[in-house]
């Protein structure tokens, strides 16, 4: 496989320990060669000295300076010897069965990196259907919420507005029956009063024909009142004529049942309706 060293054999695992001695004496003699060179380079880089002295002579004779001394250069030193030169180690030999192995571990590796990508791609979809899924579920409970919402407000609008018609036609019926009820009991309460009316008017007719054929007796005191129950026939002949109250005076009492008698036939009604059988007369002299 990839990355992992061939066995090397017994002569190159021999050879390794020289290889390093080699390598370090290499290195060593490249640093001392590297100093050499830049001693030999500042050493030739100095300015020679310069001396300088001062020649006294007695005023009489003058003596001739002196040449100054010779400064002899230093001597180079010797160049030292290349350093041997180190040949790289040959490259390792590459085993055919090992490049297979490290090319299928390869594709192995991109193969399960494809896998693993493919699963995760996979995932991400499953993960993304799954929230449109429950968005999309969330969407219609929503929407069926709201419809049920607006269809409970419908039926209690509907409920109301029933309700309020019910009530309204109630309302209406109950006027509508208390007119009728005020209309009849106001056309039964015109009916009686034109029937008490007609029957007053009646009965006043034949109070005025009793009292037209009455004789008062003279010097009859006060103003008294007889009351007489008179029967009498569909055609007005009149069949009895009996004192209910009397007056107190006898001989009123008598004048009055008889102008009575002497009526008949009394004034019939103008309805027929209205006739009644027996009736209750009033009579006072002074009326």
């Amino acid at each position: 496989m990839k990355g992992e060293r061939r066995p090397q054999n017994g002569f190159e695992r021999r050879r390794r320990p020289g290889r390093r001695l080699a390598l370090v004496l290499a290195i060593l003699v490249h640093i001392a060669f590297i100093g050499v060179l830049v001693w030999s380079v500042r050493w030739q880089s100095r300015a020679p000295e310069v001396v300088s002295a001062e020649l006294y002579a007695p005023p009489a004779k003058a003596r001739e300076p002196e040449p100054p001394p010779r400064v002899e250069p230093p001597r180079p030193e010797p160049k030292p010897d290349p350093p041997p030169k180190v040949e790289p180690p040959p490259p390792p030999k590459v085993d055919r069965h090992d490049v297979e192995l490290a090319l299928k571990a390869k594709q192995e590796d991109e193969r399960r990196r494809r896998d693993k990508a493919e699963a995760e791609k996979r995932e991400r979809d499953r993960k993304a259907a799954d929230e449109k899924r429950l968005a999309e579920e969330k969407r219609k409970a929503d929407e069926a919420r709201a419809a049920e919402a607006r269809e409970r407000q419908q039926r209690a609008t509907e409920a109301m507005r029933e309700q309020a018609e019910r009530e309204a036609a109630e309302r209406a019926q109950a006027e509508t029956k208390a007119r009728i009820e005020s209309e009849a009991r106001a056309r039964v309460q015109a009916e009686a009063n034109a029937r008490a009316a007609a029957q007053a008017d009646w009965i006043r007719r034949i109070q005025a024909k009793i009292r037209g054929n009455v004789i008062v007796p003279p010097e009859l005191p006060g103003n008294p009142e007889a009351v007489f129950d008179v029967i009498q026939l569909p055609t007005g002949e009149i069949l009895e004529a009996q004192l209910r109250k009397s007056s107190g005076f006898r001989a009123y009492d008598e004048a009055v049942q008889r102008a009575i008698l002497k009526s008949s036939p009394l004034p019939r009604p103008d309805r027929t309706e209205m006739f009644s059988r027996t009736l209750t007369l009033r009579f006072r002299p002074r009326d």
